[in-house]
């Protein structure tokens, strides 16, 4: 995973005009489709929301505890572009707290959904910044005070690109300490284990593999191109195989 990562979405993808990032949720019928050039927008914007409204840069923490969705890829994306440490929780802690390098001080930002804000099980950490990601279409109708809706909020930020002269590849990316570099090498061992090649389309089933490693560096450093499915009726899989065009299944 390179800081550049906004220059790479477009420039790994073969067609600009094919989707990179596909979302779908079997349940609703909810369908959004990402080009390259669109989720580098997204994730521009996040990372300038990030900066310029929180006031972030490298050595600063956040929190991301969201399902696969294509706004959690911005989210994620935004914040990598713009040389933070990540957390990424994906399942609840039972009400238990997280023991983590750092712990000892609230995050400098948190990302959460509403129903894991609201959860008695799960153990949001503080933050100095804290918003919430819905993953229904459109904005939240309902935000407790103390918090923003990240839809609606990061609509207000350009696109601006990101300092990534700023950005080292021993510059940790995770609040573990692990860095951008062997983040990125990861990622392409990740790749190389699931076969995965430029122009492959990887489906992605969400209550599986909720690992941003899996779902979306490995296919990114690839060149892939990635559907995620929400509420995925496994006896309708190849039905999704067959519409979507897909070459590979996490």
């Amino acid at each position: 995973m390179q800081p550049t990562v906004t220059a790479d979405l477009v420039a790994r993808s073969a067609d600009v005009e094919r989707p990179l990032l596909s979302y779908r949720d079997e349940a609703t019928g909810e369908r959004v489709d990402l080009t390259a050039q669109q989720a580098g927008s997204w994730a521009a914007r996040s990372a300038s929301l990030l900066r310029d409204g929180c006031g972030l840069g490298p050595g600063s923490r956040v929190a991301v505890l969201l399902p696969p969705h294509w706004r959690t890829a911005a989210v994620l994306l935004g914040a990598w572009a713009s040389g933070l440490a990540v957390s990424f929780r994906p399942r609840a802690t039972a009400g238990l707290p997280v023991l983590e390098p750092g712990g000892d001080r609230p995050f400098d930002a948190v990302f959460v959904t509403p129903e894991r804000q609201d959860d008695w099980l799960e153990d949001v950490p503080d933050a100095t910044h804290r918003y919430l990601v819905g993953t229904g279409p459109g904005r939240l109708a309902d935000v407790p005070l103390g918090w923003l809706d990240w839809s609606a909020e990061v609509l207000r930020y350009a696109e601006a690109t990101p300092d990534h002269a700023a950005i080292h590849p021993s510059d940790p990316a995770s609040a573990d300490g692990t860095t951008y570099g062997q983040w990125g090498a990861l990622a392409q061992e990740v790749a190389t284990m699931l076969d995965l090649r430029a122009g492959d389309r990887l489906l992605v089933d969400a209550a599986e593999h909720e690992q941003p490693l899996k779902w979306l560096l490995a296919p990114l450093s690839a060149g892939a191109s990635v559907v995620i499915s929400a509420n995925l009726d496994p006896a309708q899989r190849d039905t999704v195989v067959a519409t979507e065009r897909v070459t590979r299944v996490l």
